[in-house]
């Protein structure tokens, strides 16, 4: 089954995202093609990036013309808001999630493989091991995780979920603490367009539009509640809990000895380290542990 990977990124992450697209290029096989997602305002600054199996997508490509990119007002136009006709202003980290399931609907590739911009690639991977023999594609799921995470955490997620919930219409139950949300991860396309099928059918309005006029959005849980609650989980899926990236989510800058203690960590399974750019962990310690230069 063919696969393009899909990353969603901005210009504050460009520097990490140049070391994912190096890391994609050193270690990783199997895809068409990879397609960096961003605002009018960085595209020329991605097509840096660009090269025989990558290309950058303006997310004008993407949206209706109701929903664009302003400088924030309250922040001195230092951070951007997506103004919308049809709901609240939207946040960068909303506009990112729209452009993923947007272009989840419009690949010819059966399998969207999702990966964050601060992804980094340490061991050789084949994105065929996200496609089972039987043509099933991996949906990575963690049952009950968020029943055992702390607050406010706990409350948020459960937040994407009830509304996950209604614009699928589910009515039971109306929230889930399973677990979708990986910075490495595949949908199967066929499946985001059934998807938004499904969103339509349940708001009567374009599958965009609902989304769009929500701030309580998480896409992983909308696709992982669809694919197991509305779907069926085993039709087209095979769940699995492993995360094949270890992700460093919060906390302080890792220096050279945490960093490199944080890779020996790997398990077995793992190809990956995600350092969240706000954690502030240099850029150059994290190229020199992957082996980059």
């Amino acid at each position: 089954m063919n696969s393009a990977i899909v990353t969603a990124s901005y210009r504050g992450d460009f520097e990490r995202c140049r070391l994912l697209c190096e890391s994609i290029d050193a270690h990783v096989r199997g895809h068409s093609r990879h397609i960096l997602l961003v605002e009018p305002r960085d595209v020329a600054m991605f097509r840096a990036l660009e090269g025989p199996k990558r290309e950058v997508v303006d997310e004008r490509e993407l949206f209706p013309w109701w929903l664009r990119s302003v400088p924030d007002p309250t922040s001195f136009g230092r951070r951007r808001i997506w103004a919308s006709l049809k709901g609240p202003p939207l946040r960068g980290w909303h506009a990112q999630q729209l452009r993923r399931i947007e272009i989840g609907r419009r690949l010819p590739e059966a399998v969207m493989i999702s990966v964050d911009s601060d992804v980094v690639f340490l061991r050789p991977f084949d994105t065929g091991r996200f496609v089972e023999a039987d043509g099933r594609v991996r949906l990575f799921r963690r049952p009950d995780w968020f029943a055992g995470i702390a607050e406010p955490s706990r409350s948020e997620h459960r937040g994407w979920s009830k509304k996950a919930g209604e614009l699928l219409g589910i009515k039971t139950p109306k929230v889930s603490d399973h677990g979708y949300i990986s910075t490495l991860i595949a949908w199967r396309t066929e499946s985001v367009r059934a998807m938004a099928e499904r969103i339509e059918a349940v708001t009567g309005k374009p599958a965009f539009d609902a989304l769009a006029a929500t701030r309580q959005l998480s896409e992983c849980t909308i696709y992982g509640r669809f694919v197991e609650e509305i779907e069926g989980l085993d039709r087209h899926h095979v769940a699995s809990p492993e995360a094949l990236c270890s992700v460093y989510w919060s906390g302080a800058a890792l220096d050279a000895e945490t960093l490199s203690r944080f890779v020996d960590a790997l398990e077995p399974q793992q190809v990956a380290i995600g350092i969240q750019s706000f954690t502030g962990t240099s850029t150059d310690l994290i190229r020199r542990a992957a082996g980059l230069g």
